[in-house]
């Protein structure tokens, strides 16, 4: 744990992920065209008002076409912007699909701190372990209002907006303690909603993780509320009532009445169980009750897990 505490050694603002790197160079790959620009747009400024200045004998009455000056000058622009672009949206696309196999923890925001599970069950509060060198899914959501999840270590930046789920991944590249923070305002102690990401080794990752042995897994948690609330007597293999199976639904495109199609997502999981009659699925009636004051947004999670559970264990051989 020694290269845990603390990040004194490191630059003022650290490149800590593997993402960071690359957002840094584009960053600084844009302010050098910006302060390139401005450097010979303002010379030629200066220049053009001194040669051409009241009192210099110069010929002002010659009108000289300069066709393919402007053309080189405007299609070389073009294309060094035009490559910005590619590399912003290749960058962006990347930002917003997480790896397959990422280590998948969740979180909640709720004023004003933020609420940690992994998968195991460990929960922490304004902490969040991850181990180095492996990729990190964090799925989002918010107990009340706005929260913006944001690590500038890892240069890691997402908005939690109420009713829907939305995931951050990083790889952390450094070992430390990384400052953690809310950066939408979200009400009287917005400034006081900060924690820390500690990124550890792998072997002390797991070490970690196994530390509190009594916690239940979040698809355990979520089968056991499963079956409290009443949904295996509808849903559950053998049931004798007309409702979806969920068994591999995760991930996967669900028809609705009217012709629809949408994709089973956490947000679509959470609205379902919540508003069930918004997206009925095609061949159904709306016979399922509303959980609303039933579930909490942590019940929510565990039902998630579980749910997701079901679609990993029909995709094992």
């Amino acid at each position: 744990m020694a290269g845990t505490d603390a990040v004194s050694d490191t630059p003022l603002l650290p490149q800590a992920s593997t993402l960071a790197e690359r957002v840094d160079a584009l960053f600084f790959t844009l302010v050098g065209v910006d302060v390139l620009m401005v450097l010979v747009l303002s010379g030629l400024i200066i220049g053009f008002a001194v040669y051409y200045r009241r009192s210099a004998r110069v010929n002002r009455t010659t009108n000289v076409p300069e066709t393919k000056t402007e053309i080189i000058w405007s299609l070389g622009l073009l294309t060094i912007f035009l490559a910005i672009f590619v590399w912003a949206a290749h960058l962006y696309v990347t930002e917003e699909n997480p790896p397959r196999n990422a280590l998948e923890i969740h979180a909640i925001g709720k004023q004003w701190m933020w609420k940690f599970e992994h998968r195991n069950g460990q929960r922490e509060i304004n902490e969040l372990h991850v181990p180095l060198g492996l990729p990190v899914k964090v799925v989002l959501a918010t107990q009340d209002v706005i929260h913006s999840f944001f690590v500038p270590a890892f240069r890691a930046k997402q908005d939690v907006v109420p009713g829907r789920y939305r995931t951050v991944w990083f790889t952390p590249s450094r070992i430390g303690r990384y400052h953690l923070f809310c950066a939408e305002y979200c009400g009287l102690d917005h400034s006081r909603m900060r924690g820390q990401v500690i990124v550890m080794e792998p072997a002390e990752y797991e070490a970690w993780l196994a530390g509190d042995s009594g916690a239940e897994s979040l698809p355990v948690q979520g089968e056991k509320l499963f079956s409290s609330l009443g949904c295996i007597i509808c849903h559950g293999a053998g049931s004798k009532v007309a409702a979806p199976s969920l068994a591999g639904i995760f991930g996967k495109p669900v028809p609705l009445t009217g012709g629809q199609t949408v994709v089973a997502d956490e947000t679509y999981i959470r609205d379902s169980i919540l508003m069930p009659e918004e997206q009925v699925v095609s061949g159904y009636e709306p016979i399922m009750p509303s959980f609303v004051g039933r579930v909490d947004q942590s019940d929510l999670t565990k039902l998630i897990a579980y749910i997701k559970s079901l679609s990993r264990e029909e995709a094992r051989p």
